[in-house]
């Protein structure tokens, strides 16, 4: 193949354009409202892995795409000369009770085997990282597969990327007849349900806030479901509400503000902390909850790369490969739970 047409300038689109880019493809993204213009456009950037028990193809997926960010990121900033804000830094999780410190203990065991002791999953006591997170145990659990990255930065580093690969960006796609990939997120899944007459996916609102202060060397944190990412220029990221049920998908408003009041609470760094940007947005989960690769299911011919709900930017490296196979080279190694099928 020496052409493609990539629908949607989210991460899983522009990864993939990227990576077809990468093997010598000509590539055309296209997206009428710009690049990281939907969820993608968000700022938390929490790539972290499942927990290391109960393992599936799914999981293994996850790893594996953990795994190759550090060398996939790297590849993107070399090429395109932009920084992604990606770091390997860590996590940090509070332990609440003497059960949950007992089965943190069971996990650190079965992450060696599961991580292939490549990373870790440790209980440490609290005071190794004095003021970062507040534990009712005064043990904290510290993996070493945990990273970050900034997803506005990352959108605009593969753009600039795919630009030096000789790739277009644009607002409306050319006259030339190509194969697509139709990676369009929630608006995409709305789009395919109306198609098939039933539910296939929707769009799941989030709300994150932003706060000025500079933990950058910091891990970063996972308490109560809340991300607290510390990013690279000095801010920390904290998210996100999941709504189903919302008036405006776009604007924030009073949930965000128990977030705020919970980061505040679990990391004392940031108590003092001005928040500084609101963020709302609209995530896509398809109706099996994995992403959905493949074949179109209706256009002929065409590929889909939607549903990446909370995990886009942490499975991107794997799915990108996993599509680029498929689409240019016939491979197609895409786990069930990932199929098409699994969300029809």
């Amino acid at each position: 193949m020496a052409e493609l047409r990539v629908f949607g300038a989210g991460i899983f689109g522009l990864s993939i354009a990227w990576e077809a880019a990468r093997r010598g493809v000509r590539v055309e993204v296209v997206d009428p409202f710009g690049i990281g213009a939907g969820a993608s456009g968000g700022i938390v950037g929490a790539l972290a892995p499942h927990v290391p028990e109960n393992w599936n193809p799914k999981k293994q997926v996850q790893f594996d795409s953990l795994v190759m960010a550090e060398s996939f990121w790297a590849g993107v900033a070399t090429a395109g000369g932009a920084d992604p804000g990606y770091a390997r830094s860590g996590r940090l999780q509070p332990i609440a009770d003497e059960g949950g410190l007992a089965l943190a203990r069971a996990r650190a065991a079965t992450a060696r085997d599961l991580w292939q002791g490549r990373y870790h999953w440790q209980v440490v006591p609290e005071g190794e990282f004095p003021g970062l997170l507040a534990s009712p145990t005064g043990w904290l659990i510290h993996d070493t597969l945990s990273a970050r990255l900034h997803p506005r930065s990352a959108c605009a580093a593969l753009a600039a990327a795919i630009r030096a690969k000789g790739g277009r960006i644009m607002p409306e796609a050319s006259a030339r007849p190509m194969p697509a990939l139709w990676a369009t997120g929630a608006a995409g899944l709305a789009e395919l349900s109306q198609e098939m007459g039933r539910p296939i996916g929707s769009g799941v609102k989030g709300q994150a806030a932003l706060f000025a202060t500079d933990l950058r060397h910091a891990p970063q944190l996972f308490a109560d479901a809340l991300h607290i990412v510390p990013q690279a220029d000095g801010t920390v990221a904290v998210g996100s509400t999941s709504e189903r049920d919302y008036a405006d998908p776009s604007s924030t408003d009073a949930q965000l503000d128990p977030l705020i009041d919970s980061a505040r609470r679990h990391c004392p760094m940031l108590a003092n902390a001005p928040v500084i940007a609101r963020w709302a947005g609209l995530r896509p989960r398809a109706r099996s909850r994995a992403p959905m690769l493949g074949a179109h299911p209706t256009r002929a011919g065409d590929f889909i790369a939607n549903g990446g709900f909370k995990i886009g930017f942490g499975m991107a490296p794997m799915i990108a490969q996993l599509m680029a196979d498929l689409i240019l080279e016939g491979r197609d190694a895409i786990p069930e739970s990932f199929r098409v099928d699994a969300s029809l």
